[in-house]
């Protein structure tokens, strides 16, 4: 049985390295930008942990995944929302747990829609390693490696915790 983190570790872990990404790429005014569900928990935490002024995003991507034709409309899909402008702006996109890849092109996808940001950075609660596309985050609370057959969840938002969850090989 694999150990899991505990949250509030993780998002200290995820605090002080975006901390120290955002002073080295001298990035003085970052819009976070939560992936639902499990991301704007994680983006939400964060921009009060960073004590931005401005308001953070919320995507829902569900449109944009490249499965969506196989998997279908998620029956709680809601409009994402940007309370600001993208345009020339330094983004930084949450995920709480970051393994194909293929959630965070259909979330870029869906960010260049709204406009051309100057930068995209990309932090994840938790790094499964698991890529089938050549995406990478640039800041993460934790790698961590489970069984093909295990799959890792974050449930909240009130407390926030990780799970374990059995799926079919």
């Amino acid at each position: 049985m694999t150990d899991l983190p505990a949250v509030p570790a993780l998002l200290d872990t995820l605090e002080q390295g975006l901390r120290r990404y955002l002073e080295e790429r001298s990035i003085q005014h970052p819009l976070l930008v939560g992936i639902r569900t499990g991301g704007v928990w994680v983006a939400s935490e964060l921009h009060r942990r960073l004590g931005l002024d401005e308001p953070w995003g919320e995507l829902d991507i569900s449109f944009y995944r490249d499965d969506f034709s196989r998997i279908g409309l998620n029956p709680r899909v809601t409009p994402s929302h940007l309370p600001f402008e993208t345009e020339g702006r330094d983004l930084v996109l949450v995920d709480d747990v970051i393994m194909s890849g293929r959630t965070i092109r259909a979330a870029m996808n869906e960010l260049f829609d709204y406009g051309r940001p100057s930068s995209v950075s990309l932090v994840a609660l938790l790094d499964m390693r698991g890529r089938e596309l050549p995406i990478q985050p640039d800041v993460c609370g934790q790698q961590l490696t489970l069984p093909p057959t295990q799959r890792v969840k974050l449930v909240g938002p009130d407390p926030l915790t990780v799970e374990i969850r059995e799926v079919k090989a």
